[in-house]
């Protein structure tokens, strides 16, 4: 069996807060491993820590304790001095916020390629090449992100992040605020890039339709803590937790209609 290209071995993340308080606990021993050319799907609720485990593995947050392995090396956990790796880059719900509204969409892709010491004669042909890969053309790279809709503005950040040529992309909630029709348009690049480039994911939602189209395994977290752990199709339709039976049945259907029941934080 192949080794995995990243190993999550027992981590645990503590919010401080005040003297008297003993802090929140958002992610509570979660393990996992994700395998080249893998993609995984990290689910729950708001507040059930799958963010912030994100965000750890990609040296946004520093971990309270266990550790994040990137081919053997320790890239996150206590003793890491520098945490996080180039070769793990993240794209986030909101791409608005993730461009500069003063720079050019060319300009924001070539300023990675730097990163990689990319020739200056050659950054051109490479935003536009990587424009291409996510659905654009050349002509958007002199276009400033407030002249492009929200759908292209996220293939812009999911350009941008594959010009460090990373091995895993994390997706943190990357198509829950595009329409229907658009999110469909972005996750068919993904799937494309995933079957090109042999990237890695790790798909951050809670949107379970999404999950199903994009994911190989699933991974359900529920109050910092995974709760259940398969391929898609078997935590999808064979749930073994109530928790995830609950999920499934708040997913909108025709002819759905909401019933009144305790929120799911305090089953």
């Amino acid at each position: 069996m192949t080794e995995p290209l990243l190993l999550v071995q027992g981590l645990r993340k503590v919010f401080s807060g005040r003297r008297s308080s003993p802090g929140l606990v958002a992610v509570d021993d979660v393990g996992f491993d994700l395998r080249p050319g893998d993609s995984l799907a990290i689910v729950g609720e708001s507040g059930s820590g799958k963010t912030t485990t994100a965000r750890i593995i990609a040296g946004l947050e520093t971990a309270s304790e266990g550790r994040v392995l990137l081919s053997g090396t320790p890239i996150a956990g206590p003793g890491v001095r520098r945490p996080g790796s180039p070769d793990i880059q993240m794209v986030f719900q909101d791409p608005s916020g993730s461009l500069d509204p003063r720079q050019r969409i060319g300009g924001a892709i070539a300023e990675f390629l730097t990163l990689r010491r990319y020739p200056r004669a050659q950054r051109r042909a490479r935003v536009h090449e990587l424009l291409e890969a996510v659905g654009l053309d050349e002509r958007h790279a002199a276009e400033y992100p407030r002249n492009l809709s929200g759908g292209q503005r996220q293939r812009v950040t999911i350009a941008r992040a594959l010009a460090l040529q990373p091995r895993i992309l994390i997706l943190d909630e990357a198509v829950s605020a595009l329409d229907v029709s658009v999110q469909a348009q972005v996750l068919n690049v993904l799937i494309d890039i995933r079957r090109r480039l042999g990237v890695s994911y790790l798909f951050v939602s809670h949107d379970l339709a999404v999950v199903r189209q994009i994911s190989d395994r699933c991974l359900v977290m529920r109050a910092g803590r995974v709760v259940e752990h398969g391929t898609t199709s078997e935590v999808l339709d064979h749930p073994r937790e109530l928790y995830t039976r609950q999920l499934l049945e708040a997913i909108p259907r025709p002819g759905w209609k909401p019933r009144r029941r305790p929120s799911l934080t305090t089953l």
